[in-house]
């Protein structure tokens, strides 16, 4: 018994404490091997071995997990403030402010606001499972969001993403609208940092992840900035252009690089893809049939941005309601719909949650339900908006 409290001490409460720390992505995306069992012993041993093996284990278990997921809250005010900061880097933030932005600011600012975010984040996202950098070790730091513990670290996409969007949307408006510039990059800069900062709090990130993230959306907008007038152009392409639209992102979501174990980097990323080929199909759609007025490139420069009204407010809202509803019914019958064939095809068990992180399974049925979504928020929607007199 003195081995073996010894041998429980060594091996089973020490050794996978060391490699939660080292290796966390093994710990919380792929499954490990449990520790052997000692050398061969008499039945009667065995049983005592075997139940207090057991019992170490549930011990150290019961320990990690005391020391990784339960924490104390000191300050709620910046609790909540962060928490806040970080779901504007998440899908929630996206499914509802961008459709937003296009149903009631500017279709031509929604336009470039998505097809730069897509850009920013594929790259993002692809560079995550090529350098696999670790996120930072837990513990010492208590990880907050368990759906993306899986991933890796470097660069951080929410940083990514937060930069892309703010300053993409500063620099496309300051020649079309006026408004006090310093003002606008105040709430630029503001709305980035906020979501940096909470990537750190939420104990998802470092410091240098970051950086790192801010550091290439710097160089990804500078480098693509003199191509963004094409971008004004795409509604207008060739009758072929939907084939690539649908093609080229697919083809990169099924040659996604492949990770050492199963994190949802694959699925986010052709989420973001096909969300940016059903917007980008849906303005083609818009102007090959004339199905809505398209949006202008210039405009006479606003001298006073009209004050807010109670109408305003109202038919906004519920142009967003109404838009936001209709999204979300396609969403889920697509979703739906996509996973029963792909179930049928390839003869898995229907409601196999498992079955969905296949790569065959995965990638289809988020593509074709998000480019459905993207399809709907840019085309569908306004002409219910115009059948209900909502324009």
């Amino acid at each position: 018994m003195v081995q073996l409290s010894a041998w429980l001490d060594a091996e089973n409460i020490g050794q996978p404490r060391r490699r939660i720390t080292d290796s966390p992505h093994k710990s919380a995306g792929c499954s490990s091997v449990a520790p052997s069992m000692p050398g061969p012993v008499g039945k009667e041993e065995e049983n005592e071995h075997v139940s207090n093996f057991k019992q170490g284990l549930k011990a150290a278990g019961s320990r990690l997990q005391a020391s990784v997921q339960k924490y104390i809250v000191k300050n709620y005010f910046y609790y909540y403030l962060f928490r806040f900061s970080a779901a504007l880097g998440q899908e929630v933030f996206y499914i509802t402010f961008l459709p937003f932005t296009h149903w009631n600011i500017d279709p031509y600012l929604s336009r470039r606001l998505v097809i730069i975010w897509v850009l920013v984040m594929y790259i993002g996202q692809m560079a995550k499972d090529i350098l696999k950098w670790p996120r930072p070790f837990s513990p010492p730091v208590v990880k907050l969001e368990k759906r993306v513990i899986a991933e890796y670290g470097m660069p951080s996409t929410h940083a990514m993403a937060a930069t892309t969007i703010s300053f993409t949307l500063l620099i496309s408006t300051m020649d079309r609208y006026q408004y006090p510039f310093v003002l606008g990059l105040l709430m630029a800069v503001v709305f980035s940092t906020l979501v940096c900062l909470s990537r750190v709090y939420t104990g998802m990130h470092t410091v240098l992840d970051v950086l790192g993230g801010i550091l290439v959306t710097a160089v990804l907008i500078v480098l693509t900035y003199p191509a963004w007038t094409l971008i004004d152009r795409l509604d207008s392409a060739s009758p072929l252009f939907p084939v690539c639209v649908i093609v080229v992102p697919f083809f990169l979501c099924y040659n996604y690089p492949v990770s050492d174990c199963y994190s949802p980097t694959r699925a986010d990323t052709t989420t973001i893809l096909a969300a940016g080929a059903g917007v980008t199909l849906g303005f083609w759609i818009n102007h090959f049939f004339q199905l809505v007025s398209a949006p202008a490139e210039s405009l006479p420069v606003i001298q006073n941005i009209p004050p807010l009204t109670t109408d305003m407010v109202v038919l906004g809202l519920t142009k967003f309601v109404v838009g936001i509803v209709l999204i979300l019914l396609v969403r889920q019958l697509v979703q739906n719909l996509s996973l029963q064939v792909l179930y049928s095809w390839f003869r898995v068990v229907t409601r196999n949650k498992e079955a969905r992180r296949r790569l065959e399974i995965e990638v289809p049925y988020k593509f074709v339900t998000y480019t459905s979504v993207g399809i709907c928020a840019t085309t569908f929607v306004p002409m219910l908006h115009r059948f209900l007199g909502l324009l």
